[in-house]
């Protein structure tokens, strides 16, 4: 269905699963704002190339900061917890992973709504799927149902015609499925970033790094990343 006249709010951080969404939502809505949060992240080389796929699509993102460094609890804004390493994907251990950052698409979404609200925007985008990463209790489909009425109920959405919207095209997609639709879509995957370990090269070894990996095999395509780290004489 396409909505050429409405808009759109997109969580993006610029990994696969919300390149995706992002490429989902320009052939959806009229208008896409990307919206990107700077949180303190271990992996910040991701805001710069995030902002750099914008460019190349004529967005300009918004970059919204909120420090949970001050929270803790998660490699990724603590460092001295470390990340985990493996050596193959089926050594990933089941439960909450070391890298889970305490609620944080709880805090993304309802940040999103306010500035939904504030924008006129009430539907938001988000890459969230939970098949290869079923450990992430803030990307389930029933997580998204909860937030949907939490929002609708605490912000002007309550009083108006007009209610918020989160969507999830890819909630029940394996990460290779998700990448098969946005080559359809002609996204572009060369500054997707999605290792832990804080740098542009991937380590190989995080578990983000191995998911990727076995995506782009199933999905029966070269990681465009690593054709442009290559290219570049970074691999």
């Amino acid at each position: 269905m396409v909505l050429k006249g409405e808009a759109c709010l997109v969580l993006f951080s610029g990994g696969i699963d919300s390149t995706t969404a992002l490429h989902w939502a320009l052939k959806r809505y009229g208008r896409v704002q990307p919206v990107i949060f700077d949180y303190g992240q271990r992996h910040r080389v991701e805001i710069r190339l995030a902002r750099k796929t914008c460019r190349r699509l004529g967005l300009v993102p918004k970059i919204i900061r909120v420090d949970l460094r001050q929270v803790g609890g998660s490699a990724l804004t603590d460092k001295n917890i470390s990340v985990p390493e493996f050596y193959k994907d089926d050594e990933i251990k089941e439960g909450l992973p070391a890298t889970y950052v305490p609620f944080r698409n709880g805090i993304f979404i309802s940040m999103a709504a306010a500035l939904g609200e504030s924008l006129g925007v009430y539907d938001i985008v988000c890459g969230f799927n939970v098949i290869d990463s079923p450990d992430y209790p803030d990307t389930t489909a029933s997580f998204v149902r909860t937030m949907n009425r939490v929002i609708n109920e605490g912000t002007g959405a309550r009083f108006g015609r007009r209610k918020f919207r989160i969507i999830t095209p890819f909630i029940n997609m394996r990460k290779s499925e998700i990448i098969r639709l946005g080559l359809k879509l002609s996204a572009d995957y060369s500054c997707s970033i999605t290792c832990y370990s804080g740098q542009e090269v991937p380590c190989n070894r995080c578990s983000a790094c191995l998911l990727r990996a076995r995506a782009w095999k199933e999905a029966g395509h070269k990681d465009h990343l690593l054709v442009r780290l290559k290219k570049e004489g970074k691999i």
